[in-house]
């Protein structure tokens, strides 16, 4: 059959079982409820700078694929920064916003970004939306943090040049541990007993931790989260870009996919980290305190979320952008994959020669955060 291409604008143009039908269980960021909370609340708007302009792929009457997308009026919130681009490009007195931005608002966590029903290729439907992206009349079009196979389709089926960014992220990764003390047997000594030493040293300060889910997130629960979620990015002058009201929805609609990690002191819960659960992994996202204390982010953000991984059977843990200091405390590097789209030839020459030494930049130091894993040698075990 023919594909058509639809452009649905807001997700309350498409029915949640209908998208989440297409996208599966495995990545909680593409679903319907995600991101209609982004835009019922207000956080992906017009007025935030993040216009919803989603398409969806229709093969008769069956929806076979959607592509979350945006027309974005800045570049705030999306962890790829194209900020020089769009300077260089306005002062040779062109127009770099709006963009076209396919990406999950505020949330860096590599994923599927085209979703496609099972038993249809997913080259074919990047060929039949290929037109729908290019000749919008905006000057680019940018994919962020897609997954790799995907990336890789993207190049080989998209019929316009398409320039390639890399960065390097941390994720912790399975192997057999069977259980925290498995997962740091394997260890050097040293790294060993330092992350020992982390855990003791907050025990002794008194800190208790819990992992609440589903419906142990009450609305006092939530409000303490948000509050320390807000003081993340009020210490650094700036206001959070989430609001209480979407996380009460995402409470209200995939409760089943939040994880709420919660320290506290005599009894007073003072720091919180708030995760959502795939098929096969957790993606740490949103986290704050009230108070300061040594390792308390370690344990929050990191620790109890291996635990977590392990009690569930979970094979992946995505635990946030940057940060070289997850490496010693078993977070292995990875390369994420961007893709960017630009019309002009010239300032896509000019782009792709950036893109080009770039990724040669995070090939070097890829390899050498490699190196400073604190895993024993095979040989050694």
């Amino acid at each position: 059959m023919t594909l058509r291409v639809e452009q649905l604008g807001s997700l309350a143009n498409v029915s949640a079982v209908a998208w989440n039908a297409v996208i599966g269980d495995r990545y909680p960021f593409l679903r319907h409820e995600f991101l209609a909370a982004l835009e019922g609340c207000g956080c992906a708007s017009v007025d935030t700078g993040w216009e919803p302009d989603h398409l969806a792929v229709f093969e008769g009457e069956r929806l076979v694929a959607v592509l979350p997308r945006y027309a974005k009026y800045h570049s705030r919130g999306e962890y790829v920064f194209d900020w020089s681009w769009a300077d260089a490009w306005e002062r040779a007195g062109g127009d770099y916003y709006p963009k076209s931005l396919s990406a999950i608002p505020f949330t860096p966590a590599m994923g599927a970004r085209l979703a496609v029903a099972d038993g249809v290729d997913r080259r074919r439907i990047i060929a039949a939306l290929a037109p729908a992206i290019r000749d919008t009349g905006l000057q680019s079009w940018h994919l962020l943090f897609a997954q790799s196979d995907e990336v890789d389709d993207w190049l080989s089926a998209f019929d316009a040049p398409l320039m390639e960014r890399q960065a390097v992220q941390f994720a912790w990764c399975d192997d057999d541990f069977g259980d925290f003390d498995g997962f740091l047997g394997r260890m050097s000594s040293r790294k060993r007993k330092e992350i020992r030493r982390e855990r003791r040293k907050l025990a002794e300060q008194g800190f208790a931790f819990e992992r609440l889910s589903g419906g142990q997130i009450d609305d006092s629960a939530l409000e303490q989260f948000y509050r320390c979620y807000c003081m993340t990015y009020l210490e650094r002058g700036q206001h959070p870009y989430l609001t209480l009201d979407f996380f009460t929805r995402l409470r209200d609609t995939m409760a089943e996919s939040m994880l709420l990690i919660r320290a506290s002191v005599d009894g007073r819960a003072v720091a919180a980290a708030l995760c959502l659960e795939g098929r096969d992994a957790l993606y740490g996202r949103y986290w704050g305190s009230e108070v300061e204390a040594d390792f308390l982010h370690f344990e929050t953000c990191y620790y109890q979320g291996i635990e977590h991984c392990l009690a569930r059977g979970l094979v992946r843990f995505d635990p946030g952008t940057q940060g070289e200091h997850k490496l010693t405390r078993g977070f292995s590097p990875i390369i994420s994959r961007s893709l960017h789209y630009l019309d002009h030839g010239g300032f896509r020459d000019a782009v792709d020669d950036f893109c080009r030494e770039e990724r040669a930049y995070v090939g070097a130091y890829f390899e050498r955060c490699r190196q400073r894993l604190p895993f024993k040698q095979s040989d050694e075990r």
